[in-house]
């Protein structure tokens, strides 16, 4: 994959602070054909350069570098979630801040993963689109872009970690989920308050914030885990569900799978094919992590009884975290070589702030604490 890269036409204030904005594609710099809405490249900085408010003193100082091809973002894949961190990693001693421009469809996929693969991030990274082209005379896109910009030059030595701004909400990366096709607040964070807030004034609350490394020339550097060549998947419980079904997702090579349950953790334990796909899984070294469908609560496989006969199958609560950050938190495990029973551990464990470990729940020997991601 090639870049294009584009400058600015802001002129440099040296006291400015600098973000590198990644621009992948998606719905922000579309332009209306008689086919439908394409990305075309250049266009995005064609219509920044022709807005005035982009190019005001208040906003820091920017550099676009584009995909080429530009991507819908249902194409998005982990190799270009490589290729979004790497950009990352290269600009990463020059820059204050990142912002990534990706369409709304698998941005909170991308967030999640971004937010394991970029270790030691000392600096804010936050992604953000729009509902509606920038071209358009109404739309959220303008909104979205110039408040990310914002924070990321008000506040780029307070955060530290892999966001995503959408609609007047600042939310943890890696707890966002998209909940609307058709409105303006397309991304919520149910399990997990929001990071900020934004109306006549933007409010961030540092109770919330992952702690802020220090700025020190010896960290300027950032490590990146790539994602990509370990096999995990995600399937969903629904009632009449074939064994068989399973079993396939199952099958060789995988090595884990998310599994959407019901309720705070429950399955059709009372099927013995069902139970017996999931032991012979378990017993070949396959990490099954157990999220809830609901959009808000947790799988805790310790509360009912059909909880607990996946957990003595094998099965590991993945407790409040949302689908997409236990498919990537496995990816990211699975790729840093660890053992099927270190991964366990490390799924009921928070990482980067993505999940919530209930803390008197010892009955799936798991602590309350953050965890060394090197360790």
């Amino acid at each position: 994959m090639t870049l294009a890269s584009f400058r600015s036409s802001v002129l440099s204030v040296s006291q400015r602070p600098k973000i590198f904005i990644v621009y992948t594609g998606g719905t922000v710099g579309m332009l209306k054909t008689p086919r439908g809405y394409r990305p075309e490249p250049g266009y995005l900085q064609r219509l920044l350069d022709e807005i005035p408010r982009f190019g005001d003193e208040t906003l820091p100082e920017f550099v676009i570098d584009e995909f080429d091809p530009l991507l819908d973002s249902s194409n998005m894949t982990p190799a270009h979630w490589l290729q979004i961190a790497d950009m990352i990693r290269r600009n990463y001693a020059e820059y204050d801040g990142f912002l990534v421009i990706h369409g709304t469809d698998t941005m909170a996929f991308t967030a999640s993963a971004l937010s394991f693969m970029l270790e030691d991030l000392a600096k804010p990274v936050i992604l953000t689109g729009s509902q509606i082209p920038l071209e358009e005379t109404r739309n959220d896109a303008q909104h979205n872009l110039l408040t990310a910009m914002l924070i990321l030059g008000r506040h780029h030595r307070e955060l530290a970690e892999v966001m995503i701004y959408f609609d007047s909400l600042l939310l943890r990366g890696n707890r966002a989920s998209k909940v609307s096709v058709d409105s303006f607040d397309a991304f919520a964070s149910p399990n997990f308050p929001p990071l900020g807030r934004v109306g006549i004034e933007i409010s961030i609350d540092s109770r919330l914030l992952l702690p802020a490394r220090a700025r020190t020339p010896d960290i300027d550097v950032l490590e990146v885990v790539e994602l990509g060549s370990a096999t995990v998947g995600a399937f969903r419980l629904f009632p009449g569900l074939k064994p068989a079904l399973l079993e396939a997702v199952l099958a060789d090579p995988v090595q884990g799978v998310v599994l959407e349950c019901y309720g705070a953790g429950n399955a059709p334990t009372s099927d013995p094919e069902f139970m017996r796909v999931i032991q012979a899984a378990t017993a070949r070294g396959v990490v099954i992590v157990a999220v809830t469908q609901p959009t808000r609560g947790s799988a805790n496989l310790s509360l009912y009884a059909t909880g607990r006969a996946l957990l003595d199958a094998g099965v590991v609560s993945g407790f409040d975290m949302t689908a997409e950050a236990a498919l990537a938190k496995l990816f990211y495990l699975f790729e840093k070589g660890f053992s099927p029973e270190r991964v366990k551990r490390l799924m009921q464990q928070s990482l980067v702030g993505e999940l919530t470990v209930p803390r008197d729940d010892a009955s799936e020997g798991v602590a309350w604490t953050v965890v060394d991601r090197h360790g």
